[in-house]
């Protein structure tokens, strides 16, 4: 017997409750003189279950199928969705995107490439662990937990998983599908010594199943560096401030790079020439050495997708190459509007959601230096090895991020760990202030969630160590 294809998946989710036949025939008409557009169709189950303080504190399970339909042309959109399938809902959806057509005669775009990738199977990842053995598990975190150390006082832990099936139709007659897993791991710990309460916390997952994350080796070493980083907090001392060398870790730290460069470099802000790096494709940006990716194809991460939101399969588009821009990430209508290709980057939170340009996984690929060199080379600076929350306004550059674990460098050595710090500097200024490019390339352990415009979508980062000269750090020392 033929094993299951996407599309054999997805037609059973969808057209159990809506006649296809039908359904091209109304996405034909609607988007008659559109230039582009296409009929989207999700179904997805997600789950969450928490823990705190022994407590199961929250358990939930959602199922939505919808669908959203776009007709485009030229820099407008019509777009409606519903959360039902049924012919009458769809009828009133097309009457509402051809009014983006009116007075228009486009010609449809081609459609995207097809692709034989196929980067996950179709089973669901939530149906493989029932809710007694999830329970168990976060009871076993939190009594590990609390075993490790004496001075743990709370534990948090969560579960979180989805399974996500989609149905691209284009009025062509062109279908593409794709069944995309999700599973995280969460664990937080606080610990206090002599009236001193600090908190560390780790995350995990990827697009797998839950037997990556539920292996008792894995949960444990989530568990350890929850733990790690609460005790080094425990140890800090309020972090200086003023223009120092920064050190950035490898992996996570890859998130100052996503927000503060990676935005900038989404087609829809260069078409409008709101991005601080509108106008300079072909111009030198960076330090040499610097070459950044973002890549939708790496299995396995949260990122990554076999094809995006509007149908086109994923790819590994180069940004900056050796210091120099060399492309931004598309969308099809801003590509089309733009005289490139799309690069596989539209991407939408859900049914109910336009797509737009967003990132898949962001990376600054490896240098020559060893981590041991770089924090050789600094006199007196930051080695920053994790981030909370940051802020970046696309416009200008200018960001500002919290860092959750640093720690000082002075003679080349690592210092005692701060609390407190941020890091405040522009996007385009801090690349070029890229002074050592690491050989220790890593990817973040896969909790990064993008948001654009009110939409969330999740994504990856990395890079490795780098060192950074004259940043402003801001600290709490006085």
């Amino acid at each position: 017997m033929p094993l299951d294809t996407p599309l054999s998946v997805t037609d059973r989710l969808f057209f159990s409750e809506l006649d296809r036949a039908g359904s091209e025939r109304i996405l034909k008409e609607a988007l008659a003189g559109a230039e582009d557009g296409e009929l989207f169709l999700e179904y997805r189950e997600s789950e969450m279950i928490s823990l705190d303080d022994g407590r199961i504190r929250s358990a939930s399970f959602d199922a939505t199928k919808g669908f959203g339909l776009r007709a485009v042309a030229g820099e407008a959109a019509g777009y409606a969705h519903a959360g039902e399938l049924s012919e009458a809902a769809l009828k009133r959806a097309a009457e509402t995107v051809g009014a983006v057509r009116q007075g228009r005669s486009g010609t449809l775009d081609v459609a995207p490439r097809a692709t034989n990738a196929r980067l996950y199977e179709d089973a669901n990842p939530l149906a493989l662990l029932d809710f007694a053995a999830k329970t168990k598990l976060l009871a076993e975190i939190d009594a590990y937990a609390r075993g490790r150390d004496p001075r743990v006082k709370q534990v948090m832990a969560s579960l979180a998983g989805e399974w996500q099936a989609v149905q691209i139709l284009r009025p062509d007659g062109t279908r593409v599908a794709d069944i995309r897993p999700l599973v995280r791991l969460n664990v937080a710990v606080v610990v206090e010594q002599d009236g001193r309460r600090e908190t560390g916390s780790h995350g995990l997952g990827g697009r797998f199943d839950y037997a990556r994350i539920v292996a008792e080796p894995v949960w444990q070493g989530a568990v350890q560096e929850a733990l790690r980083q609460a005790l080094v907090n425990l140890d800090s001392v309020p972090a200086p401030a003023g223009e120092m060398e920064v050190v950035l870790g490898p992996g996570w730290p890859g998130i100052l790079l996503h927000e503060a460069i990676g935005h900038g470099l989404e087609g829809d802000f260069n078409r409008k020439k709101t991005s601080a790096f509108a106008g300079l494709l072909g111009q030198r940006i960076a330090a040499p050495g610097v070459t950044v990716i973002d890549d939708g194809t790496i299995p396995d991460r949260r990122g990554s997708l076999t094809v995006d939101d509007e149908g086109t399969p994923s790819n590994r588009t180069v940004l900056i190459e050796d210091g120099v821009l060399v492309g931004f990430l598309q969308d099809r209508q801003n590509a089309r509007l733009m005289g490139v290709k799309p690069t596989g980057n539209g991407r939408r939170q859900s049914f109910a959601h336009i797509p737009m340009p967003r990132m898949t996984n962001t990376v600054m690929l490896g240098g020559k230096h060893t981590p041991d060199e770089i924090i050789g080379s600094v006199k007196r600076g930051l080695y920053a090895v994790n981030f909370g929350g940051g802020q970046v306004d696309i416009t200008s550059g200018k960001f500002v991020f919290s860092a959750s674990e640093a720690y000082l460098i002075e003679d080349g050595k690592l210092g005692a760990p701060v609390k407190g710090a941020t890091l405040i500097g522009n996007g385009p200024d801090s690349l070029t202030k890229v002074a050592m490019v690491g050989n220790d390339m890593a990817l973040d352990p896969g909790i990064g969630t993008c948001g654009k415009q009110g939409q969330g979508v999740p994504v990856g980062v990395g890079q490795p160590t780098l060192k950074m000269a004259g940043l402003t750090v801001g600290g709490t020392a006085v």
